[in-house]
């Protein structure tokens, strides 16, 4: 073969791995009861914004999923309000988007909310149960029964919305740190994982009075937590070290205080941070970060669909996906690099009740 055609052959190559590297996994956890038959996958073209159903699997409310890290087992809820509150093992074919259930475990806690794992342990936040589960995952994917409940507190002003303890998110920081965010007692609690058991360390942050603390988002270079407030509406920006959380900053997410602010993510590169709020003016704000001391700058407002409660951004940060539970869809928008700001692209994923979008 000579030069010329050695060339064309290895562009070729390029762009085939260039192609397939574009298409990613997208799986989808949704309120069941309204024509939703449980969690979905796609494949999802993270170049031109496009998705193709691959597979569904009944599961009663998953309302949100976490993939392992390699991408071949999925830990996701079931959102019930009595003594069937769960979590599930999934097993995933990455190739096919094929799930199959492998085995689920009681959390305890009515009302789980939210899911992380670690590789070793899972642990679920349980919202009106107002505690914290912790499982060990098993060899095969499975999970095995649980081992520990940690209750959290009130101490909030609300007397409607925190007048019982509310844990809403749990999130691995670090290879044995663990953040909670104690929704009814406006702080977030810290926990020190020891072999297979979590140990608290008690109140690592706290938010203004009145905030009902709820998603949690790490700086990529650890130095950095943004914490977003449900019913205050306000992002939180902490400076963190050695687990201990200072504050240093907060900022509106919600300015017409709606008290149903949602989810919070970075985008990969790390310049900008979103936010989703509900209830009044549904929507996603958008802030610059200010690299060295992680502080945030408004910069855009971006209308959504009914009740964004969860988002996601691609692997390559060209596309933000809302799941838009009231208006069952999931909207796709195009970041703009050099502004954050985004575009919706009208390429609507129609679904019932969607509430989590996650990337394989």
């Amino acid at each position: 073969m000579d030069k010329h055609l050695l060339f064309l052959f290895f562009m070729m190559l390029i762009g085939i791995h260039a192609s397939a590297s574009d298409e990613i996994r997208l799986v989808v956890g949704t309120y069941t009861g309204s024509g939703s038959k449980g969690i979905y996958s796609y494949s999802f073209n993270q170049s031109t914004g496009d998705a193709v159903p691959l597979d569904s699997l009944a599961l009663t409310n998953p309302s949100y999923l976490t993939p392992s890290r390699d991408g071949r087992f999925i830990y996701v809820v079931s959102e019930n309000n009595d003594n069937t509150a769960a979590l599930s093992a999934i097993q995933f074919d990455k190739a096919t988007g094929g799930m199959t259930l492998l085995n689920s475990q009681l959390t305890g806690g009515e009302d789980p909310c939210y899911v992380d794992v670690n590789g070793q342990l899972a642990l679920t936040a349980n919202y009106s149960g107002g505690s914290m589960s912790v499982f060990p995952i098993l060899a095969n994917g499975r999970l095995g029964a649980r081992t520990q409940l940690f209750r959290g507190h009130v101490g909030g002003p609300d007397k409607n919305r925190q007048a019982t303890a509310h844990v809403h998110c749990i999130r691995f920081f670090g290879k044995d740190n663990v953040f909670v965010t104690d929704f009814s007692a406006d702080q977030i609690l810290g926990f020190k994982r020891i072999g297979t058991k979590l140990i608290p360390l008690g109140v690592i942050g706290k938010a203004d009075r009145d905030s009902g603390s709820r998603h949690l988002e790490f700086s990529h270079d650890g130095r950095f937590v943004y914490l977003i407030s449900e019913l205050s509406g306000n992002v939180t920006v902490f400076h963190c070290r050695k687990g201990k959380l200072t504050k240093r900053q907060v900022i509106a997410s919600d300015t017409v205080g709606a008290r149903g602010a949602a989810d919070i993510h970075l985008s990969p590169d790390g310049r900008y941070l979103y936010s989703s709020n509900r209830l009044k003016a549904d929507g996603i704000t958008i802030f610059k970060v200010n690299s060295k001391d992680g502080t945030l700058t408004r910069t855009g407002y971006q209308p959504t669909g009914i009740h964004p409660r969860n988002f996601n951004i691609t692997p390559n940060g060209r596309f933000l996906l809302v799941a838009c539970r009231d208006s069952n869809l999931i909207q796709v928008f195009a970041i703009d690099s050099n502004t954050g700001l985004l575009t919706d692209m009208h390429k609507d994923i129609h679904l019932g009740k969607p509430v989590c979008v996650k990337f394989i």
